[in-house]
């Protein structure tokens, strides 16, 4: 077994979960069998309890673990479904710990900070790479180097480099800033006091991947080589791009690769980028321009808003752009100004088409539901996902099937037509205090019916998509929304559950709602078909 671990210096979001993401697919390209483990250093056993402005998108995995969106980007670049064993916090950790011990698992030793949390690091790495059968296991360290929140998770990176010093590779992402006053000049001395600290620890970086606004000169790098007792050519320059996805295809063009599997005593098996080089290509290349609104709510102050509460989205369409090879132009609307400047709903006009993705809550919900109302009447292509779904069924009860202030039960539960409600046995957990049973987590089948947008966008009769909501569409009203021109082209094997709500293409060029997240099981080289077939729709509107 391989290890290659992904620590970062300076600040946090340096780029960490891209770099190991690329990492892995440019040595994926070589034939290896690579998979990704993100640890993250909070005391939170798992992400899906944290608001999107507070960590960033929750990203679920088809088991149901609801994770950090770096494990998106492991499952979008190395095109692998990952579990709950790929992923690691502080708090799993040390509950994992605390419950062996109340087992008796440790036979009445002593049971320490150090050494048996690092130890129970290692061993769900390594569960994690007997579990995807990887010659290679990606490990990124959330946070930044010199935390005292990482200090154990460095501390297993030291000890499994001292049991196996030619298995285990050390990489530091770490930033080069440039003070817009002072010049131009790319500062390393913030880079030199990180590794430093690292050395604090009893690590050395075996490489450096040096973040910048531009590449770094042979003067930075040069000093860098002084300072960090690094070799010129183990110090990558990584400048900022605006198609992440190039980020793989720099690295294997300043011999990434070949310096790891130096590193690790491995010999490459093949060598093939070429698929993913004609899709960067074409995301490049594509100059027809089509203009996508995401109608949200995450728009204020917080450590995390806008691109990463929403990013499986944001790539989702970007995926599907480039298999329609259109250039998406992706702009945000907060849904409040709807609610208070109905006017405004006919800039909506503007655009190719509208998405409007998961959440939870009041706030902005009526602008939500005057937006999905505006793109129904007018002909605007409309993508809802899981609450954009359930908020285009409320909206079509009211308007359609005239049901005075249908709504979700989420929003108002006194509402006199509950068409979005929690089912009867969920309600009874509810009433124990049991939240977390209530949630449809993870991947669950579905079947389509004939004839439909959907059927036709996957090409088969039974799909699996990811799921993460607590309410459903209910069953005293599908037949009545039917009755009016409703189409559930999309319900569980059971017949109980509805899964996707459209409406023909007689009526609407494209008019679709999921229960589900497709976003979560896009991948670059191979877009999720709803995606594809919604950009298809905003394209002819967009040449129309």
């Amino acid at each position: 077994m391989k290890y290659i671990f992904v620590a970062g210096g300076v600040i946090s979001g340096v780029g960490k979960g891209i770099a190991s993401a690329s990492i892995g697919k440019i040595l994926q390209a070589r034939g290896f069998e690579v998979t990704a483990v993100k640890i993250d250093p909070y005391v939170n056993v798992d992400a899906g309890t944290m608001n999107p402005t507070e960590h960033g998108e929750v990203f679920v995995l088809d088991d149901g673990m609801e994770c950090d969106q770096d494990m998106g980007n492991y499952e979008r670049f190395l095109n692998r479904d990952l579990s709950k064993i790929n992923y690691i916090t502080t708090g799993s950790i040390y509950l994992s710990v605390i419950t062996r011990e109340r087992n008796l698992e440790y036979k009445g030793k002593q049971v320490e900070v150090v050494p048996h949390i690092p130890l129970a690091v290692i061993e769900q790495i390594n569960k994690a790479a007997r579990h995807n059968k990887a010659d290679i296991v990606i490990v990124e360290i959330g946070g930044t180097v010199g935390e005292y929140q990482n200090i154990l998770f460095l501390e297993a990176v030291r000890m499994l480099k001292i049991k196996n010093p030619s298995d285990v590779a050390l990489v530091l992402v770490s930033l080069m800033p440039t003070l817009e006053a002072g010049g131009t000049e790319i500062k390393t001395k913030p880079t030199q006091y990180a590794v430093r600290t690292l050395n604090a620890a009893g690590l050395q970086p075996d490489m450096l991947i040096a973040r910048a606004r531009t590449a770094l000169d042979a003067e930075r790098k040069n000093r860098l080589v002084l300072n960090v007792s690094l070799q010129a050519k183990d110090i990558i320059s990584a400048p900022n791009t605006g198609n992440i996805y190039e980020v793989a295809l720099n690295f294997e063009k300043d011999h990434l690769a070949d310096r790891i599997m130096k590193k690790l005593n491995l010999k490459s098996r093949k060598r093939d980028l070429g698929e993913w080089r004609r899709m960067v290509r074409i995301m490049n290349s594509s100059k027809k321009t089509v203009r996508i609104g995401v109608v949200g709510k995450y728009f204020g102050s917080g450590a995390f808003t806008l691109t990463d509460s929403y990013i499986s989205v944001l790539e989702a369409i970007k995926h599907a752009s480039c298999n329609v090879r259109v250039k998406p132009q992706i702009e945000w609307i907060g849904s409040e100004e709807f609610e208070r400047d109905p006017k405004q709903l006919k800039k909506l006009l503007e655009y190719d088409g509208i998405v409007i993705p998961g959440g939870f809550g009041s706030r902005g919900v009526e602008g939500k539901i005057k937006a999905i109302q505006y793109a129904r009447t007018h002909g605007v292509p409309y993508f809802g996902l899981c609450y954009g779904m359930q908020l285009a069924v409320v909206e079509y009860a009211r308007n359609v099937l005239h049901l005075k202030n249908a709504h979700t039960t989420e929003i108002n539960p006194k509402t006199p037509h509950p068409v979005i409600d929690i089912l009867p046995e969920q309600k009874e957990k509810l009433a124990r205090n049991d939240y977390g049973g209530t949630m449809r987590l993870g991947a669950y089948p579905a079947l389509l019916t004939s004839g439909t947008i959907a059927a036709s966008a996957y090409g088969t009769k039974k799909i699996s998509e990811r799921h993460r909501h607590r309410y459903e569409v209910n069953p005293d009203y599908i037949e009545k929304i039917k009755k009016k021109g409703g189409v559930f082209s999309g319900i569980s094997p059971d017949r109980r559950l509805m899964e996707i709500f459209e409406l023909s293409r007689k009526v609407h060029p494209f008019f679709l709602g999921t229960q589900f997240h497709p976003e979560f099981k896009s991948r670059p080289l191979r877009p999720h078909p709803l995606f594809v077939s919604f950009m298809k729709a905003a394209a002819h509107r967009a040449g129309r």
